[in-house]
């Protein structure tokens, strides 16, 4: 005799099979959305880059990436009492694609923009008979990065590796966000894994942390070993100030980034700052640089 439970399942069992049928359909083409990735520093002169989203299923290729990017578009800044129009751009990228981004223009230098610590700057863009605007400011430089040095890599069975710690002042009062990103060797900087924080935790004291090295995204790293700097590096800390807009961007991106794949993950929304339709962010950024050589 065929236990309850098994006959209920297989009863059931039958009863789907009976009623399967294949069901096909065809998603709706969607419009390509204008992407936004603009900073400005402070001292600096903004830096604009704008593509278009791909079809979902699309077959991501260096054709189609390097075809994304948007040219002829008209983008100004403005820091409340000067307007600057950019100028489009060009940088040659590897195996004879092209990169096309805006900035100042160096034919008039008098109307230029540069980043000023504590100034609000708001971003317009007019590209394909549509206009986005997105505001941001430089903070004050309030939260700071005091030192840095070196310990070795606990639990890890290579000498060479070390971690990085910094020592951060927080002065009082929340609202302090901060994004960083490290170099090595004088190569380009990177972002942390996790590269923001706010101050719910750290408000009104000085601490020490780890600082974790900064990766690519565009290659893949190792999990277990990406946070690690090794023995005879040179290593520059990019510390920055930001404001709210840019830390949620970046907290949502990041936690979207990290959750690729996990089908347990709860949903999120990549939260933008630009107005109009479009996608991406428009942030300022208050510099402090600190250096540090592991010795070897």
């Amino acid at each position: 005799m065929i236990p309850r439970t098994r006959l209920v399942a297989i009863l059931l069992g039958l009863i789907f099979t009976s009623c399967e049928k294949t069901i096909t359909f065809k998603p709706n083409e969607s419009e390509p959305v204008l992407v936004v990735e603009a900073t400005i520093e402070n001292d600096r002169a903004p830096v604009v880059i704008l593509s278009q989203t791909l079809n979902y299923f699309n077959k991501i290729s260096p054709e189609l990436l390097a075809g994304s990017f948007i040219s002829n578009a008209e983008v100004t800044i403005s820091n409340g009492t000067k307007t600057s129009r950019l100028q489009e751009k060009k940088m040659p990228l590897a195996a004879g694609y092209t990169l096309y981004y805006y900035s100042t223009d160096s034919s008039n230098l008098s109307a230029a923009v540069v980043g000023e610590l504590g100034k609000t700057y708001t971003l317009t863009i007019k590209a394909n008979e549509k206009e986005y605007t997105a505001t941001t400011t430089i903070p004050v430089i309030a939260k700071k990065i005091d030192s840095l040095w070196w310990t070795d890599a606990p639990n890890n069975p290579n000498p060479d590796k070390v971690v990085l710690m910094g020592r951060f002042v927080d002065p009082p009062g929340l609202g302090n966000y901060t994004r960083y990103f490290t170099q090595v060797q004088g190569w380009h900087f990177f972002p942390g894994f996790n590269s923001v924080m706010d101050d719910q935790l750290t408000d009104g004291i000085t601490y020490n942390m780890q600082i974790e090295r900064g990766v690519d995204r565009n290659n893949s790293f190792n999990l277990e070993e990406y946070p690690f700097f090794n023995r005879g590096d040179s290593i520059a800390v990019k510390y920055c100030n930001i404001d709210k807009a840019t830390f949620h961007f970046w907290r949502t991106m990041e936690y979207s980034y990290s959750n690729i794949g996990n089908p347990f993950a709860s949903p999120n929304k990549v939260i933008s700052n630009i107005q109009g339709g479009g996608l991406g962010y428009f942030g300022g950024y208050a510099v402090q640089y600190k250096t540090i050589v592991i010795p070897k």
